[in-house]
């Protein structure tokens, strides 16, 4: 029990208030660290780990020694008795990024996420938090960074049953000394977030697991922390309120962006959340990369493993299958010019883009010629009044996601940057031709 009345439980470590529950290619990031406790650019990077390091046991120091630095994790518990959890761990990431770690039980993922909070304090290494190591922060510091810039949701709910669910929300802000009215109306804002508007007054013995797991998002969130720590908050739920949970989490992640580091021994959801992937085995991360690079390219036998059996159409996007656009015009050109543009690439369609480049339409040979007998009959004109319609996709959509949108229509769909410039293209044959490739390999892996 700490001064202020409260005993150590799931929602306090050590006398301080730690919430149990606070709480969709990018390359690899190789931040560098300065000499000292920050790192150099900072804002390029919210987490940043070097050369992480825990070992259970006396005296882990060791694990570094010569003769036993290249022994194995069984190896090192045989001899020396020690239990390696980290070894030489590094990853960096990056501000409003879902950075999943995943491995099977036992691989150090649950011991890394705690390490950067110091719940378990590591054995050597730094831990880079904004530019600033967190393994050198005093009590004062690490309360601080706990409270207000981190928040953590663990598997377990650890909700307080004699508690409101708005009260169950608010918890963290009533550890921080926020007036009810504040906190309250704080709370009622995250749990409509979450879509718990309506349960404020109920229990949570009244809800159903997934509804629980929600109302301790909802809490982390009231704290409006900037970075989310999330250790398989979800391996506890029902297959199909897992999924409904992973999609609430992707949705909440668009509205807020923040950076989360999430914990998951599952491939499926890792492939479904991640930015990009870490995946752990006997304490080390062996690879680290989006979650098409993990797919198309594991670095061993061990990764390779773990993708049997994904279908690829799940992971690849857009952009591995994309040709370039074979037919375009512009939209200050004629209806005349369009024709010879089509004829000369042997297409019955032409994209449209704008001076910037970006897409803005499609057009037909058929309407192209009828048009031509309009008086005002440049191509600008047609786009904004009669252009069919047609879809639009990043270089990341899916293959899966790629199918309906081609089912619906007969024209290719535009493969857009994020500024909207037009990239290339996906005609229908092409997307059977990947899938019929896929499921072949597939059957030839099973």
């Amino acid at each position: 029990m700490d001064g202020r009345g409260f005993r150590a439980s799931p929602v306090l470590v050590a006398g301080e208030v730690v919430i149990e529950e606070f709480p969709m290619t990018t390359n690899e990031l190789n931040q560098s660290t300065a000499n000292g406790s920050t790192l150099q650019n900072p804002n390029e990077t919210r987490i940043s780990v070097r050369s992480l390091g825990k070992v259970f046991g006396d005296n882990p120091e060791q694990v570094q020694e010569t003769d036993n630095i290249d022994k194995t994790k069984a190896e090192i518990q045989d001899e020396l008795g020690l239990v390696v959890a980290l070894k030489d761990v590094n990853f960096d990431v990056a501000e409003g990024e879902t950075f999943v770690v995943m491995g099977l039980s036992g691989s150090g993922k649950s011991t890394l996420v705690r390490c950067l909070i110091r719940l378990i304090e590591p054995s050597w290494g730094e831990i880079y938090v904004d530019g600033e190591d967190v393994t050198k922060f005093d009590g004062k510091d690490l309360t601080n960074m706990r409270r207000t810039k981190t928040a953590m949701v663990f598997q377990h709910f650890g909700l307080l049953p004699n508690r409101t669910i708005i009260d169950n929300a608010a918890f963290g802000l009533e550890i921080q000394g926020v007036d009810e009215d504040t906190r309250h109306n704080k709370a009622r804002e995250v749990l409509e977030l979450v879509g718990l508007s309506g349960w404020e007054n109920a229990f949570s013995y009244e809800l159903s697991g997934g509804m629980q797991q929600r109302v301790g998002l909802a809490r982390a969130l009231a704290v409006d922390p900037e970075i989310l720590l999330m250790d398989e908050p979800f391996s506890a739920l029902d297959p199909l309120i897992r999924r409904e949970m992973q999609t609430q989490l992707i949705e909440l992640q668009s509205k807020l962006n923040k950076t989360i580091v999430f914990i998951t021994h599952d491939l499926d959801e890792a492939l479904i959340l991640g930015t990009r992937i870490a995946i752990m085995r006997d304490g080390e991360v062996v690879q680290i990369g989006s979650p098409q690079e993990i797919v198309d390219n594991p670095s061993d036998d061990y990764v390779e493993d773990f993708i049997k059996g994904i279908s690829k159409t799940r992971v690849l996007g857009a952009g591995t299958i994309m040709t370039n656009p074979t037919s375009v015009v512009t939209e200050d050109q004629s209806s005349e010019e369009a024709l010879v543009i089509m004829n000369k690439a042997d297409e019955e369609y032409a994209f449209v883009t704008n001076a910037s480049q970006s897409a803005i339409g499609i057009i037909n040979e058929d309407d192209m010629n009828r048009s031509k007998r309009d008086v005002d009959c440049s191509i600008k004109s047609y786009i904004n009044s009669k252009s069919p319609d047609y879809s639009t996709v990043s270089v990341d959509t899916t293959i899966d996601d790629l199918l309906p949108l081609s089912a619906n229509t007969d024209l290719p769909l535009a493969v857009v940057s994020e500024e909207g410039k037009l990239v290339g293209m996906v005609t229908r044959s092409v997307l059977l031709k990947t899938l019929a490739e896929n499921q072949s390999s597939q059957g030839t892996e099973n």
